[in-house]
């Protein structure tokens, strides 16, 4: 079933990209040709769709994802540049490759600034903690339901959807190990919390940090999405709450120490994000440079606790039952953590923001702007952006709306965070969160277990977006930049 509904991913990819064959006429001009009927632009298509294909058949070929695509945007690129140079024109494809290039650094530098921080603080067990102390407390399953739904909102505006979401699975795990029901009801709420608690943060999605880094957006206006993105989770949780069991799961005793200099790590990553957003804000600076600099300061103070030094105590247990102690000496090395890195994320970006940038550049981009954003209106192609997310990675689909740049007002920018953003909760495979989940659950989180309440968190995202257009009704009427 999985795989079906893999293969409409690529249906909905294909039809998206292919609307565009009816609607555009061949042209060359300046310094920029009309590739969309050459045979070219139709390679082009061809190979990314492929491309994408083997990414969502990667379970079943155990291939990492980022290959087909970095081959793909590789492939795009070559056939792009082939034309250009017959026409004396390479240097427009080079300059074009170069300006897509450029983005994906900032963004790949911003990401692992914030990986490296998550990184970090993993390894001093700063969310083994948290997981401890929930799992001690003895809560009940509708209480564990909420609170851990309601971490997960707050947590993924600085910790990102997917490590929310797969560190509050831990505890729902842990606790509600002995009712399956309780647990495929608990990871729908993880999923639908973390999209949703990431939409309105630049730090919680990746779409949302694309958004503010094109500038179309400013780091204070994402909290106008604050309620409607809260809407977004509490309607279909507060459905579901009736459908969690009323029993109580049994305590755990379990208490985890925080590393030393644990809290410091947590402080240098806030100090980081408001580095990030004052030099965007105050000094006209990209925001990387501030997570750059911010990261510094946690290699200085790896430095600091490598010097200072740790001990760490093994208790060994001999043959005739005596216990013996070993002490091993640990370092904290910031380029471990460095290396922990979703090393093949971070390049699949590479091969989407790149290929996704050869087919807008051969002119596909434009005619899906028009169809979209001209014939449909700006708030129905928002709201259908959100429902592709569910069955399309966001991250391309949000990038080629950027590439876009369709004229729209603060309030419709806004709006296509939040369904980019809220959209993938829709269904289990819409986003990373949910993806993860199903391989955490140990098939008690299955796809169909979420396709049962697609239909409560379809109300939720209708409301959310009603929520939105009535809130920030006086945004809809500014110009970006307004």
């Amino acid at each position: 079933m999985l795989l079906k509904h893999r293969f409409l991913n690529l249906f909905a990819l294909l039809l998206v990209l292919g609307l565009p064959f009816a609607a555009i006429a061949a042209e060359m001009s300046g310094h920029h040709i009309d590739l969309t009927h050459h045979w070219v632009g139709y390679a082009a298509l061809i190979i990314f769709a492929v491309a994408y294909l083997v990414v969502m058949l990667e379970e079943v070929l155990h291939l990492r994802k980022s290959k087909p695509v970095i081959l793909a945007a590789g492939l795009i690129w070559a056939l792009i540049a082939w034309v250009y140079n017959q026409h004396g024109m390479g240097h427009a494809a080079e300059q074009a490759l170069r300006h897509n290039i450029l983005e994906y650094a900032e963004l790949f530098l911003f990401l692992l600034a914030a990986m490296t921080y998550i990184n970090a603080m993993d390894e001093r067990n700063v969310f083994n903690a948290l997981r401890g102390w929930l799992v001690q407390k003895g809560f009940t399953y509708r209480q564990l339901f909420w609170i851990t739904g309601f971490l997960a909102f707050f947590i993924s505006p600085v910790a990102d959807n997917l490590t929310t979401a797969l560190l509050m699975g831990a505890v729902i795990l842990a606790v509600g190990k002995d009712s399956p029901r309780f647990v495929a009801l608990a990871f729908i709420n993880l999923v639908v919390a973390a999209n949703a608690g990431g939409a309105f943060s630049p730090f919680g999605d990746i779409t949302t940090l694309m958004v503010w880094q094109k500038g179309v957006v400013q780091f204070n206006e994402f909290f106008d999405l604050f309620v409607p993105s809260l809407v977004n989770f509490v309607v279909p949780a507060a459905i579901m709450h009736w459908a969690i069991p009323r029993s109580n799961p049994k305590k755990l005793d379990e208490k985890i120490e925080l590393k030393r200099g644990a809290l410091t790590v947590v402080a240098l990553f806030f100090v980081t994000i408001a580095m990030a957003v004052s030099f965007h804000n105050y000094l006209s600076l990209p925001p990387v440079l501030g997570m750059m600099t911010g990261m510094s300061f946690l290699m200085f103070f790896g430095y600091y606790l490598k010097k200072t030094g740790e001990k760490e105590v093994v208790e060994c247990v001999s043959t005739d039952g005596s216990t013996t102690e070993v002490v091993h000496p640990v370092t904290f090395d910031i380029f471990n953590k460095i290396a922990r890195a979703e090393w093949d994320t971070l390049l699949f970006f590479f091969g989407v923001i790149v290929a996704v940038g050869g087919l807008g550049f051969i002119g596909y981009l434009d005619s899906v702007s028009h169809l979209l954003y001209e014939q449909w209106g700006a708030t129905w192609a928002n709201v259908s952006i959100g429902v592709l997310s569910s069955i399309v990675d966001n991250i391309p689909v949000m990038f080629a709306v950027l590439t876009m740049m369709p004229d729209m007002s603060h309030g419709q920018w806004l709006l296509v965070t939040l369904t980019a953003g809220v959209g993938g909760s829709l269904l289990s495979i819409g986003s990373a969160a949910g993806v993860a989940l199903m391989g955490q659950s140990k098939g008690m989180y299955t796809f169909m277990s979420h396709l049962k309440w697609t239909p409560v968190v379809a109300l939720g995202y209708a409301a959310s977006i009603l929520t939105h257009l009535w809130l920030n009704a006086d945004l809809f009427h500014l110009p970006v930049g307004g």
